[in-house]
């Protein structure tokens, strides 16, 4: 399971190391696509090829801007001997990835922040918003 949160830098080439905790569980292939409210999500292979399974099974006409969404900006991130991946350009600008940077593990999941995107996500967020979900889905 991911989980924790860590801070870097992208270089001035666009690379950012992986946690080795992350690399682990991502594996030696793992993807990356726009993700929510301006970030970036890493799958594993094998939970990419199933998410892209899903949404190929459904109909394109409902989908097409889901499929657009995801797909077009796609990228497979293999890690250097340091465990830097490249972030491609147009990932680095959808999600404001300048300098600093803050990686978290969601669960099956990792996603990549701008540092500045992720502290106003963080200050927007109440703890009685939390509390609501986890009363809604009982947890």
């Amino acid at each position: 399971m991911l989980m924790g949160s860590y801070r870097h830098n992208i270089d001035p080439k666009g690379r950012v190391i992986i946690p080795a905790k992350f690399r682990e569980e991502l594996g030696e292939i793992f993807y990356a696509t726009k993700g929510n409210d301006e970030s970036l999500t890493l799958l594993s292979k094998q939970a990419w090829e199933e998410l892209g399974a899903k949404i190929c099974a459904l109909p394109t006409a409902k989908t097409k801007d889901l499929k657009r969404f995801l797909f077009s900006s796609a990228a497979e991130l293999i890690p250097d001997k340091q465990g830097r991946v490249l972030i491609p350009k147009p990932l680095r600008d959808y999600a404001h990835l300048e300098k600093d940077v803050v990686i978290i593990g969601i669960g099956s999941r990792a996603e990549i922040w701008g540092a500045e995107e992720w502290e106003k996500y963080n200050n927007e967020i109440s703890e009685s918003q939390v509390l609501e979900i986890m009363d809604l889905y009982e947890l």
